[in-house]
């Protein structure tokens, strides 16, 4: 816990729902991976409209099967992948670790998203094999134009939306425009299993490709009717099937307590994303005079107010002083990171580096308030 009159974030699991959990532990039921699991999958995989998810214990751990099942279906035509300089460090590093080349794009002025002219003219100078993208504090990216790039030069679209459960761009959700899409569970998220995050998808082999990747790379988490195939290649028996693996796998598996959390707070979801959708708005209008991330034709389901400020860190001393907790905008450009230097040198790209230098978000969550928001205005309009 923290001493702040105004915290970034807050824990969307009510004590009704830990009770819940304790009474239902009481019963003695399985608590690692079970049938529970299969259940919010189904909810998760219903509410986004797709065909099929697969829980895991983190959205890092959702960004890591995502880009290694990619990699083991062989549509790669390149290894080059395009991602966001204005990221998330494991939305990036699984590239780096599974031996793929990742190339910084800059971000859009407006949504923080990726931006489309220095996205084009990455796609017509080098041959891509994959375009990620992520929708910045649950702002969406200009999908049409990316949509349209990625058609017209024949690359993969993947999403990583760890920030934006229910945000939609033209009335469709975002994690429904790419091959596959990632979500976080996390703590102060738009929901929370404690750890958890998803991968969703509407290709029947890469949901086969995830499932197997998850747990060691055996076939036994599957459909029996799709398990043939594997076994029946390597003339394994049922019995040793068990304990074969067909895939360099890891060990993501969430639990069913995770489980548990996660089908109770979807009950919620939708309420939460209104609630922090009219903060977003209120954010606009109370600081109207400022930059604003924000994203035409949108429904923003808000994980926190972006702004930008050239004495930010002044601006943050202030908020904090005031009991107003606050953080640097994600973690800035991934190329003026330490790992990314010391990998391939500095990368300087300008709205990346503007983010890095002057980005500040602040609280928006479900228990935040109009009168919050007066409050971190009052401060923030000295600032004009």
């Amino acid at each position: 816990m923290n001493d702040y009159k105004i915290p970034l974030v807050n824990d969307t699991i009510s004590d009704k729902e830990l009770f819940d959990l304790a009474d239902w532990i009481k019963t003695i039921p399985r608590l690692t991976k079970g049938e529970l699991n299969n259940k919010f999958e189904k909810k998760w995989s219903e509410w986004m409209g797709v065909k099929s998810s697969v829980f895991v214990n983190s959205g890092s751990s959702a960004n890591l099967l995502m880009i290694d099942a990619l990699k083991e279906s062989g549509r790669l035509k390149s290894n080059n992948i395009i991602v966001p300089a204005v990221s998330w460090s494991t939305t990036v590093a699984p590239v780096i670790q599974l031996g793929l080349n990742p190339i910084l794009c800059d971000a859009d002025e407006d949504n923080l998203g990726l931006n489309i002219e220095h996205l084009e003219e990455i796609l017509s100078s080098k041959q891509i094999g994959a375009v990620m993208i992520v929708h910045v504090l649950g702002v969406p990216n200009h999908m049409t134009e990316i949509c349209e790039l990625c058609k017209k030069y024949d690359v993969i679209l993947l999403e990583d939306c760890c920030e934006s459960h229910g945000s939609e761009y033209k009335g469709s959700k975002v994690g429904t425009f790419g091959l596959m899409s990632t979500f976080s569970y996390f703590y102060g998220h738009h929901i929370s299993t404690i750890e958890g995050g998803m991968i969703s998808t509407n290709d029947e082999e890469m949901n086969e490709l995830l499932i197997l990747k998850r747990a060691h790379g055996w076939v036994r988490d599957l459909p029996v009717s799709s398990q043939g195939k594997y076994t029946d290649k390597f003339n394994i028996s049922d019995f040793e099937s068990l304990y074969t693996f067909y895939s360099t796998g890891y060990n993501v598996r969430s639990t069913d307590v995770s489980a548990f959390l996660g089908l109770s707070q979807m009950k919620n979801i939708d309420e939460y994303g209104k609630i922090r959708n009219k903060n977003y708005e209120y954010y606009k209008k109370t600081l109207n005079h400022f930059w604003m991330q924000d994203c035409s034709d949108s429904f923003i389901s808000n994980f926190s107010y972006g702004m930008l400020f050239k004495n930010r860190d002044d601006i943050a001393k202030d908020l904090m002083e005031n009991g107003i907790e606050c953080r640097p905008l994600i973690c800035g450009s991934i190329g003026l990171q330490p790992f990314w230097i010391n990998l391939y040198g500095e990368c300087s790209l300008p709205m990346a580096d503007r983010v890095h230098k002057e980005g500040l978000y602040l609280p928006n969550n479900p228990k935040l308030k109009f009168s919050d928001i007066d409050y971190i205005s009052k401060i923030l309009n000295k600032y004009r």
